[in-house]
């Protein structure tokens, strides 16, 4: 018999009609998987050390429905699952708290499995809580921001609201020119970006904008009276970036060219069906303008010691 963190264990009856016992496995005393093994039981939410005898078997989690969806107490959240199953494109990412707990215990020099014993909380949860999005509870938030010596808020992304890259500069960044194909790849198919053009009275402007990428062209919604129904006829700049807080690295790509209105009534038909969302200002916003890139360049920053990884364009539109 063997085992993986969040594999239930179940118990047979001896009797026919019998009532079963199952329960989570929530922790490991051999590497190979084999008993004996900590389990939380599901009728008493008790841990104990089991010793599985001949009419016991192991369900893994691979083959069913995640133990923690069906039985995991919203108060205990070290019995979250730790699946060894391949995953699904995308399943790997982490959420926000994870992605903050994870950079403040590189930052202290510890291990997953030191951080785990001074915040008295398994390993197995805490690698969980690193590498999937999850919800932890405020107690367990408090023991975490004290065994990294920071604070929940932090850990919450306290700040949220100021504006980005507050952090610290990289000790050895490097700054490098991205291709046109990885800035069309991070451009991907929408999301919002500025646009910079000139007011009708001269001054600049730069206004964040809903977009997406359709044909090479990136298009957005506007109303017919707003400032930045102006960008059409006139050669316009438009800028997205991301900025990776944590890690104090981030990118950026330019798109500049000319932009025009979208009158087509069967250009603006499809450019609607093709729509990811509605703008998130709101409002009647039924004026297209498409921006026709004759410049695209882009910059990145990361550590001066991390290698270069290909950008793999999105085929999925």
């Amino acid at each position: 018999m063997r085992a993986h963190l969040g594999d239930q264990l179940v118990i047979e009856s001896p009797e026919a009609g019998g009532a079963r016992r199952d329960g989570e496995i929530v922790g490991l005393r051999h590497e190979d998987g084999t008993p004996p093994y900590d389990v939380r039981w599901s009728d008493t939410d008790e841990v104990t050390l089991v010793f599985p005898g001949p009419d016991a078997h192991v369900h893994h989690l691979e083959h069913g429905e995640p133990v923690a969806a069906r039985r995991t107490a919203p108060d205990t959240p070290e019995a979250a699952p730790v699946s060894t199953a391949p995953r699904a494109a995308g399943a790997n990412n982490p959420g926000d708290i994870g992605r903050r707990v994870a950079v403040e215990r590189r930052r202290s020099g510890l291990t997953r499995e030191e951080t785990a014993a001074r915040a008295r909380m398994s390993p197995g949860y805490l690698a969980y809580l690193e590498e999937r999005p999850a919800d932890p509870t405020l107690a367990t938030l408090v023991r975490l921001a004290d065994a990294l010596g920071t604070t929940v808020g932090a850990l919450r992304g306290g700040g949220t609201e100021l504006p980005p890259g507050q952090g610290q500069a990289l000790l050895r960044p490097r700054l490098r020119d991205l291709g046109p194909e990885e800035c069309r790849t991070l451009l991907s198919t929408h999301g919002v970006g500025r646009v910079a053009l000139s007011a009708s009275d001269g001054r600049p402007l730069v206004v964040p904008v809903n977009y997406g990428v359709v044909d090479d062209a990136i298009v957005f919604r506007t109303a017919p009276d707003s400032m930045t129904a102006a960008a059409a006829n006139q050669e316009v700049a438009f800028e997205v970036d991301h900025v990776d807080e944590a890690l104090s690295q981030g990118w950026s790509v330019l798109a500049v060219g000319p932009a025009s209105a979208v009158t087509d009534p069967g250009a603006v038909r499809r450019l609607v069906q093709r729509a990811h969302t509605t703008p998130w200002a709101g409002g009647e916003r039924e004026m297209w303008v498409s921006i026709r890139p004759t410049s695209l360049t882009g910059r990145r920053i990361t550590p001066a010691d991390q290698r270069t990884a290909t950008v793999q364009p999105d085929t999925r539109h």
